[in-house]
């Protein structure tokens, strides 16, 4: 169904390919997971099934792709529409209408179905991906993760053949990310479609692979072959694989099930030993860096925050948690103070954020938002670089270190819209933490980057908050948080349901629960390294 022989592809002033020497075939009814360190190429990789690259993103493609028979050199992407649909990293840019149920329609509208054809489709994928509820909102009022459901949406209606996403559940909660995989599982068994995905929460789709292709980058041939073997050798796996090879499965387990299975000799060998503990929560007591209280957010009558309280002491890791359009990302942003508020008082030390200019805020409570973009306006990397270190005042050079620490070897004459989803999120995180704000929140922030770079993340940020920031950030990154934060805090339709220490609160939810946790319940062990030093310290 697609077949790529010896592709090569080189962008215009790029010092090395994006990908080289790519010979691999996808089959018919076949579910590819396509795995790389963040800037592999696995985007660029995406791109040539469906001719965006060369025909839009410009640069030299050697070899051939060919796509049911049709070689992308001379089918442009209008030319493929009937036969591939692809969703990319950025839904918001690939949306043309204002509303949920035009943008499901135009897909189908741009190939001629009959208005009866599209109708029953439209509703099909409203009760598939669970959008009914939204089908009349626009498009712009909806989560990141409801937008991120509706581009998908909008790609299976015209019913192709081939579907491609790039990062399909990185904006979802687990919930609506097991939703929507599954139903990619039943097209995939019931219908024969092919689809090849790249994806760096592998803990949630290497269940339903196929096959893995690993593009180790730097111009290195891609690997292809069985989940397992694959991912037991590639620095991009998910937890469970890393277990396997702490507890020395083999061959690896690469879902809950099949560790759980394997799993009674390892509870044997830790059966007496206490995971380790989050230090006591402190946002409940004390003066906190940033206390809230009573917040309410609305938007269009309807209350998106309802009188959230929350204090957060300095030097605390805080993960807001909770299902797509529970209100994070509307309280980060009545928090920063540039948001909407329309009751309740936020506080960082003295000063309400809203009250602060822009320099003076910056350096009190710095926001890193969904869309890295939004913070990034310069030419090149090195330009955004040089521009933050001046603005705060930070010696040369802090920022670059920042950025190479988080995703090592981004090229500096780069512009930031031509870096993967990735790279531009490590870019605004390093642009933001240049300012050393006392106060820090974070929206998705492991969005777009793969285990070792959330790993150093986690290293960064652990460091501000040893130094005394409050470091707040809302993801449904249950591993990051398992890894990173000491508390959490769960939001539903806008208020809070729980805040507790991170081991109380994730292993008591089935959704929110990291795979260790799964794998090794009741136990509340958290990541692999708390059971690898456990098992090297066990006399």
């Amino acid at each position: 169904m697609i077949s790529f022989e010896d592709v090569t592809v080189t962008y215009h002033d790029a010092e090395r390919p994006a990908i080289s020497g790519v010979d691999l075939r996808v089959h018919e009814g076949e579910l590819c997971v396509v795995v790389g360190r963040t800037g592999s190429g696995k985007s660029t990789l995406l791109a040539a099934v469906n001719g965006l690259v060369p025909h839009f993103t410009g640069g030299q493609l050697r070899g051939r792709v060919l796509v049911a028979g049709r070689d992308t050199r001379t089918n442009p992407p209008r030319e493929l529409a009937d036969v591939v649909g692809m969703v990319g990293q950025d839904p918001v840019a690939g949306f043309v209408t204002d509303g949920v149920e035009e943008e499901l329609a135009y897909s189908m509208e741009s190939i001629g179905l009959p208005a009866p054809v599209m109708r029953r489709r439209v509703e099909e994928t409203l009760d598939l991906l669970g959008l009914a509820d939204l089908r009349d909102r626009a498009l712009a009022t909806l989560s990141g993760g409801q937008q991120q459901r509706v581009a998908i949406g909008a790609a299976l209606t015209a019913h192709p053949r081939i579907l491609v996403l790039d990062e399909p559940t990185s904006a979802l909660d687990p919930g609506a990310a097991e939703e929507v995989l599954a139903a990619l599982h039943r097209l995939v068994h019931d219908l024969g479609i092919t689809v090849l995905m790249a994806e760096h929460r592998l803990e949630r789709v290497a269940q339903f692979a196929d096959r893995v292709i690993w593009l180790p980058g730097r111009g290195a041939a891609p690997v292809v072959g069985g989940v397992g073997e694959v991912l037991a050798r590639s620095p991009v796996a998910p937890p469970v694989v890393r277990l396997a090879g702490v507890a020395g499965w083999h061959p690896p387990a690469v879902s809950v099930r099949d560790a759980r299975r394997l799993a009674g000799p390892l509870r044997e060998r830790l059966h007496g030993i206490a995971p380790p503990t989050d230090p006591p929560a402190t946002g409940g007591a004390g003066d906190g860096r940033l206390v809230a209280r009573g917040v309410v957010v609305r938007y269009s009558g309807a209350a998106a925050v309802r009188g959230v309280d929350l204090r957060v002491a300095a030097g605390e890791r805080v993960a807001l948690m909770g299902r797509n359009g529970s209100g994070k990302s509307s309280l980060l942003w009545a928090l920063q103070g540039s948001g909407r508020r329309h009751g309740g008082e936020v506080l960082v030390g003295a000063d309400d954020p809203a009250a602060l200019k822009p320099g003076q805020r910056r350096r009190a409570i710095g926001l890193v938002p969904q869309q890295p973009t939004d913070l990034l306006f310069r030419e090149t990397v090195r330009a955004e670089c040089e521009q933050a270190d001046a603005e705060t005042g930070a010696a040369r050079g802090t920022t670059s270190a920042l950025l190479e620490r988080i995703v090592p070897g981004v090229d500096g004459r780069a512009h930031p819209r031509d870096l993967s989803e990735g790279q531009r999120l490590a870019l605004a995180l390093a642009v933001t933490l240049a300012a050393t704000p006392t106060v820090l929140l974070l929206d998705e922030p492991t969005r777009g980057l793969d285990y070792p770079a959330k790993t150093a993340l986690a290293t960064v940020l652990r460091e501000l908050a040893d130094a005394g920031t409050a470091v707040v950030l809302a993801t449904h990154d249950v591993e990051f948080v398992a890894e990173y934060a000491t508390r959490v805090v769960l939001l539903a339709d806008g208020e809070v349901i729980a805040d507790g220490p991170v081991a109380e609160v994730v292993t008591s939810s089935p959704v929110f629960a990291p795979q260790v946790a799964k794998v090794l319940a009741p136990a509340r062990w958290l990541t692999v390294a708390q059971v690898e030093h456990a098992l090297k310290a066990a006399p």
